[in-house]
């Protein structure tokens, strides 16, 4: 059976390589996770190893071609097709219907082919089928959504590439799919279908798109990528029912939390633009969309209730109920593990006097709410943790598997712990250093939204250097966080109370106090450090108004 191997993300924000060198050649006989090709990317010199074993039949590109991420990269035939098919856990087709999966059908002039499951996130290797947008016998279009899936970081929507009648679905509701492998077939009609199929399979590869080609920042967008060229296709036809929109226009609309059934699109055939959604940006909608946020939130609080509560075994003694652990939860259960055998932890724990950040929030809270921005206390922490972060930059670092380098952070990309409805998530802002109190508050609220309906984005789950985990949102006084390896440090944040502590004069007075719980990567970070570190921290919180020194 002949494979296409598609290059996979190999670094954040990265779209297209530099082909150094191939280590293989066609018609070498090569082993699973053997090294094929040696690319070089704006960060690094990387080899790409081969995901099965089998036999090389072509290679797509010349030595010093650019590359593109999620394009073929190299063609195989997998040694053992029935091994291939019980891995990647589609059905073994009939000789009958592998003909039919390769070859047009000249009595209707159609073609089958199967859509392969791109890389939906870095180091996702396969994921949970959450529900089937559309059924076999379908007729879809280029950019509808067909497919929801879970990934151990969150729920994303998988659209079609071209338009087309569903010939077959490898997989039911609840089974797991693999990257790269089939996900679905579709039969798309006339000399056009075969045409393009011929040219995604030869053309494109043996002339590789240049860096600015349309067709290629096309084909490189089908996951939600932000980079899709509006206006380069339009749906043929309108279906009802069905919202006809990009996935950069849907990944507005969600972050907004827009309806797009509501919203009446400009383009042909009602296709939805950004310019539609930046009309709902005016003041009139500014209260529709509190609305639906205020009616969301209030859905996950019912959800997660019920979920903390049911179901109920009252009056059954001796009954049990079994379930797998998939998604996020045994994703964390895995990095839990992980970090708990992996890091020698130690913790330093202190009191924050909160009253002077209190007064400071009461003051700013109704300027940001002009803006329609809600501030908490949680930007003013990852703001003072960022000043501190430029002192102590050990405390940004991460040590290697191996514990024999550090790599320190110029950029700190600081993680807060959010409770959504499919598990707890570690979305993180990125470049702080570099953000206003006002910045991080709009991104917080951006993408706690996301997250609480479970499809924060993945550019937002990774690369985090730094976490911080509120306890006290929920109740909690104290606690032991664990370290979100391979990061070095986490701060958990209790509730504050009302306390009586000792003024100056020995007289008993009441305080808003906070109790900090640090955990620390013993390996590279000493308790001196911390503790230094940590009343440096805590001192732009005490005093707020120290922060007004590093404003630019």
């Amino acid at each position: 059976m002949s494979i296409e191997f598609i290059l996979p993300d190999i670094g954040e924000g990265i779209v297209e390589c530099e082909l150094l060198e191939w280590l293989v050649k066609e018609g070498d006989t090569i082993e699973e996770d053997q090294p094929v090709a040696e690319v070089m990317t704006d960060k690094a010199t990387v080899q790409i190893p081969a995901m099965h074993a089998g036999t090389v039949t072509k290679l797509f590109y010349n030595e010093g071609d650019i590359a593109k991420v999620h394009a073929p990269l190299f063609e195989m035939q997998v040694a053992g097709e029935t091994n291939f098919s019980e891995s990647t856990d589609k059905p073994v087709p009939t000789q009958k219907e592998e003909a039919s999966l390769s070859l047009p059908n000249a009595s209707t002039n159609t073609h089958v082919e199967d859509f392969i499951l791109p890389d939906i996130g870095e180091g996702i290797v396969e994921c949970e089928i959450v529900k089937w947008n559309v059924q076999q016998g379908e007729e879809i279009v280029e950019d509808q959504s067909v497919v929801e899936v879970m990934t151990d970081k969150a729920v994303v929507e998988i659209p079609a590439k071209h338009s087309g009648i569903v010939h077959t679905l490898y997989y039911k509701q609840g089974d797991i799919a693999k990257v790269h492998s089939p996900l679905f077939a579709l039969e798309r009609a006339g000399e056009g279908a075969e045409q393009s199929h011929n040219n995604d399979s030869t053309t494109t590869k043996q002339n590789p798109v240049k860096k600015g080609d349309a067709n290629s920042d096309k084909s490189n967008a089908r996951i939600d990528t932000g980079k899709w060229q509006e206006g380069s296709f339009e749906a043929p036809v309108s279906i009802p029912g069905k919202v006809l929109a990009s996935p950069a226009v849907r990944r507005i609309a969600q972050e907004h939390s827009i309806e797009l059934a509501s919203v009446k699109g400009s383009g042909k055939k009602g296709r939805i633009l950004k310019k539609d959604l930046a009309e709902l940006t005016q003041k009139t909608a500014h209260q529709s969309t509190n609305d639906v946020r205020n009616k969301q939130a209030t859905n996950v609080e019912i959800a997660q209730s019920q979920a903390l509560w049911s179901p109920s075994f009252a009056g059954e003694s001796g009954k049990t109920r079994t379930e797998k652990v998939r998604g996020i939860q045994a994703a964390m259960a895995k990095q839990m593990s992980v970090s708990v055998f992996t890091i020698p932890h130690f913790s330093v724990s202190d009191e924050l006097e909160m009253d002077n950040l209190i007064a400071l929030r009461k003051t700013l809270k109704p300027a940001f709410e002009a803006q329609d921005v809600k501030l908490s206390f949680m930007p003013f922490f990852i703001k003072a943790m960022s000043l501190a972060l430029n002192e102590f930059p050990i405390i940004n670092s991460q040590l290697n598997d191996d514990a024999d380098e550090i790599t320190y952070f110029h950029d700190h990309n600081i993680g807060f712990a959010v409770d959504s409805k499919i598990g707890l998530l570690v979305p993180n802002i990125k470049q702080v250093q570099h953000c206003s109190l006002f910045d991080i508050a709009q991104q917080m609220q951006t993408i706690i939204e996301q997250a609480r309906n479970g499809r924060v984005g993945n550019e937002h789950l990774k690369g985090g250097t730094i976490s911080i985990s509120n306890i006290g949102a929920i109740g909690g006084i104290n606690a032991a966080p664990v370290i979100n390896k391979p990061e070095a440090a986490i701060v958990a944040l209790g509730k504050s109370q009302r306390l009586p502590r000792f003024d100056e004069k020995g007289e008993v007075i009441a305080k808003n106090i906070m109790m900090i719980n640090w955990s620390g990567d013993h390996r590279i970070i000493d308790g001196a450090t911390m503790v230094k570190f940590n009343n440096l921290w805590m001192s732009y919180l005490q005093q707020p108004e120290k922060m007004l020194m590093y404003l630019k």
